[in-house]
């Protein structure tokens, strides 16, 4: 798809958002969003059966009445009381919202529909719903269809419906983070693990996103997006609900379990092996049950401390990578260098062990929960595999705090360029010599202020604390090449004149104040 295609499509899925949410009246967002995203999903899988019941019909040796025939081509089958056709020709009838919750009900019954299974909203009719603004949802829906193929505007509804998770995260503020990474923060991830295939997991894995992310970076590369197994975990009901729907409006057939026990208590994956983990667990959480889990398996680098989970996520993530496995997790800043409940020496056996490859300080205000500053978490199994320069021994440090640019008052964004610049220092920073060569990159070289890589040596004379800031230095400052005195001479000459400006405007201050007090 061309960047020129991709921009109209977020034009559109941000006017949509914004004409959806004026709309919305005193329902609170946290609350309209399952209304809103619930019909998007309906949309979706109606457009998309309808796109293959027309092919299917084409076929003399098909069946397009048989859902079998969908279930082969990930395709749910969609009754016809519930195809978006019906629901948009009752739109404006008083009784929409409980045709809306049979619809859900009947696609939750067809046996091929197995995954949707408990996942799809079904509380349109409740009295507290307004009938008429859900209608009028319902007819704005309806304008997604003004492309030239089935498979664009399913693309489009996809685009559509992770904006309004991104735009419903923003609206609900800190509750926003608990189901939605910012994309700036997702993409960095997977343009530095790069994907391409094997097995991804998340154990925490919110709406998705990380999916969502893995399988554009696989596309955007000439990839194949079969290639990819996904695997993943979430505690929240409601959350895990959004991530199944926000998967299957993008065509990925994944593995999502849910339980209220986590993925520290009753892990559903427990024998997985990843390639790949990409991971945004909550920020130092306190009761997360620890004192349950002394004697786990997977704390092979010390037990985490019951007051904070920061280290048992890293653990457990660590424990579930293959053998040659990556992964990138997301942290609270406090991470790099906390010596209390034993967390520095996790830290310091993690290190010890080669599992740290790349620390990244990012800037603040990137997320819509908290306005604190985090860190990147790149890990690995094993420093001399998958093609890669040998880094046994090495970890690169990336400063990033001085990246991205602020979207509105309490919000900051990376551009692409800003993503690359990390990303792309740190495939630079692990490339063989050949692949520099092949790929026609620069070869990695330590940028002052911006980028270190260290020893081992050097990162215990610091006491095991992985700050890129303590490694990477100050910036140089490469001036702009005026000498000091003809400098000083010019800057002393501007102060001169905003003093003569500030003495004449004191002046007639004064003397209007003066005309003042003579006119009193």
């Amino acid at each position: 798809m061309s960047e020129t295609t991709r921009q109209s499509d977020l034009d559109f899925a941000a006017d949509l958002f914004k004409a959806a949410d004026k709309m919305r009246g005193a329902l609170e967002p946290s609350e309209y969003k399952h209304v809103a995203l619930g019909l998007i999903f309906l949309k979706y899988i109606s457009e998309a059966f309808q796109a293959m019941y027309d092919q299917l019909s084409e076929d003399e040796y098909a069946d397009p009445e048989e859902p079998e025939e969908y279930l082969a081509e990930n395709v749910f089958w969609v009754p016809e009381t519930a195809r978006w056709s019906y629901i948009q020709k009752n739109a404006r009838s008083e009784n929409i919202g409980k045709i809306i919750d049979d619809a859900m009900e009947a696609i939750e019954a067809v046996p091929t529909n197995e995954s949707l299974k408990g996942v799809l909203p079904k509380n349109y009719a409740r009295p507290t719903l307004d009938k008429t603004m859900l209608g009028e949802l319902v007819d704005l829906f309806s304008n997604i269809k003004l492309h030239d193929s089935a498979d664009r505007a399913r693309d489009l509804l996809g685009r559509v419906y992770e904006y309004f998770i991104s735009g419903f995260a923003s609206a609900e503020g800190k509750r926003g983070g608990e189901f939605f990474t910012p994309r700036s923060v997702v993409r960095t991830l997977v343009e530095m693990l790069e994907p391409y295939e094997g097995r991804v997991y998340d154990p925490c894995c919110g709406s998705g996103g990380m999916f969502i992310q893995s399988e554009k970076f696989i596309e955007e590369h000439g990839g194949n997006p079969l290639n990819l197994s996904v695997y993943g975990q979430e505690i929240n009901h409601t959350t895990w609900r959004l991530a199944k729907m926000n998967l299957a409006v993008h065509g990925i057939d994944a593995d999502i379990a849910w339980n209220s026990a986590g993925s520290f208590h009753k892990n559903s994956h427990p024998n997985l092996k990843a390639d790949y983990i990409l991971a945004n667990p909550p920020f130092n959480i306190s009761d997360w049950g620890g004192d349950r889990l002394t004697e786990d398996v997977r704390w092979q680098y010390g037990t985490p401390p019951k007051g904070n989970a920061n280290f048992a996520w890293i653990q457990h993530i660590v424990h579930h990578l293959a053998p040659r496995g990556h992964a990138g997790v997301v942290l609270a800043n406090g991470s790099m260098s906390s010596q209390t409940s034993g967390e520095g020496e996790i830290r310091k056996q993690l290190i010890e062990q080669d599992r740290v490859d790349c620390m990244v300080a990012m800037p603040g205000q990137l997320f819509y929960s908290t306005q604190i500053p985090v860190c990147l978490w790149i890990l690995s199994r094993d420093k001399s595999a998958n093609g890669l320069r040998n880094r046994s021994g090495e970890v690169l440090f990336i400063d990033a705090r001085n990246l991205g640019h602020m979207v509105d008052r309490v919000r900051r964004e990376f551009s692409g360029e800003d993503i690359e610049k990390i990303a792309g220092t740190y495939r630079r920073w692990r490339a063989m010599p050949e692949t520099l060569a092949e790929k026609g990159w620069e070869a990695y070289v330590d940028e002052p202020g911006f980028c270190k890589s260290e020893g081992l040596e050097t990162i215990r004379k610091f006491d095991y604390v992985l700050t890129p800031g303590r490694y990477v230095g100050a910036a140089e400052d490469e001036g702009d090449g005026v000498p000091f005195e003809e400098k000083f001479a010019s800057l002393t000459e501007i102060l001169n004149e905003q003093f003569f400006d500030s003495r004449t405007k004191e002046t007639a201050i004064k003397a209007t104040l003066g005309q003042v007090s003579l006119d009193d």
